[in-house]
């Protein structure tokens, strides 16, 4: 696809992109750590995300809801009662649909149009690519309006939907794109197909979602991507037009998205170390991190292993843990010394 053109060794990321990704990274690498130290805080950031996924990737659609409506509509208290709210309920499914089957979704054409029949909820085309070329229209204050990009032909939209999903997963798999990267290609792709009639940016932030997702980048799951978009709606506008100048020519610049894309992702993670990051554990709440990494360990592990996987637990205290587990004999020492290994009975 368009974005895909280059091979892996003739791909020139910019250094200022290659710091945004390394710093993801190292915020990815913390993401199970959260998940032991602060359960209870992530329990009610994934309530929280889900309300604001929903509510803000139809906000910049034009939809809205009373807001004594969203939580119950969104957590299925309630049904429905009109158009808006089946949309707000159908982006709840899908968002489901992905934090539920990740792990065994691949991005396929199928998969692009099973999005779009859950976000459209009841749509009489929900889930069927457009019959009728579509333009993005930009409208101004004063009534007028104008034609700012034309999208795929509704003739050529499956070829190239077909296309953009073959070339994602070889973009990785064998061009080695960083995934980031190739997360933003495909996005910029998608849009600028627009094989839609409506509801093309609801399943492209869900695809944001689920290719994060696929790559390990599980923030969106406990903080709202679509909520910081919203947040920085006309950037995200304004990049999305100025990379996608040129793109059936393939002459366009990737560069204006990929850092809004970078700088989303980066966010999320900043407000995921904030909310989940700084809590202290509770008392005992340690104790229950060093147990649950070592029942986590496959084969032989050393003190070390464990420092590294636990580094706001003292050495001490890991020495104390292991010493209870193994009186317990749920491990058992295979030496002596700070070099010693260890290994789970059973």
């Amino acid at each position: 696809m368009k974005s895909f053109i280059k091979k892996g060794k003739e791909l020139k990321i910019p250094a200022g992109a290659v710091m945004l990704m390394n710093d993801i990274s190292e915020f990815k690498g913390k993401q199970d750590l959260y998940a032991k130290q602060s359960p209870q805080v992530l329990k009610a950031l994934i309530e929280r995300a889900l309300i604001e996924s929903a509510e803000s990737s139809n906000r910049i659609e034009g939809v809205t809801v009373e807001r004594s409506r969203l939580k119950p509509i969104v957590l299925q208290q309630i049904k429905p009662r009109d158009r808006s709210e089946e949309e707000v309920a159908g982006y709840r499914k899908a968002l489901d649909y992905i934090h539920k089957n990740y792990a065994s979704i691949e991005i396929t054409p199928d998969v692009i149009k099973e999005l779009h029949s859950l976000a459209q909820a009841g749509a009489w085309d929900a889930g069927k690519y457009k019959k009728k070329d579509n333009d993005i229209i930009k409208k101004y204050p004063d009534g007028t309006s104008e034609v700012i990009f034309k999208p795929v032909s509704a003739k050529d939209t499956p070829e190239a939907i077909n296309n953009l999903s073959r070339a994602f997963g070889h973009s990785v798999d064998q061009l080695k794109y960083p995934p980031l990267y190739a997360i933003a290609c495909l996005i910029l792709d998608f849009l600028s197909i627009h094989p839609f009639r409506d509801g093309n940016g609801r399943v492209a932030r869900l695809l944001i979602l689920l290719s994060l997702y696929k790559y390990g980048f599980n923030v969106g799951k406990y903080i709202s991507l679509e909520r910081i978009t919203e947040e920085s709606k006309e950037t995200y506008y304004e990049t999305l037009n100025k990379s996608s100048a040129g793109w059936h020519e393939a002459k366009h610049d990737v560069e204006p998205w990929l850092f809004y894309f970078l700088g989303i992702v980066l966010s999320a993670y900043r407000e995921l170390e904030r909310r989940a990051g700084n809590v202290k554990p509770a008392r005992g709440a340690k104790t229950g991190i060093v147990t649950e990494t070592i029942k986590d360990q496959h084969g032989n592990f050393k003190i070390s292993d464990i420092e590294r996987a636990c580094p706001s637990v003292s050495r001490h205290m890991i020495r104390a843990v292991l010493r209870k587990l193994q009186k317990d004999k749920v491990i058992k020492s295979l030496g002596k010394g700070q070099s010693a290994e260890w290994k789970r009975i059973g």
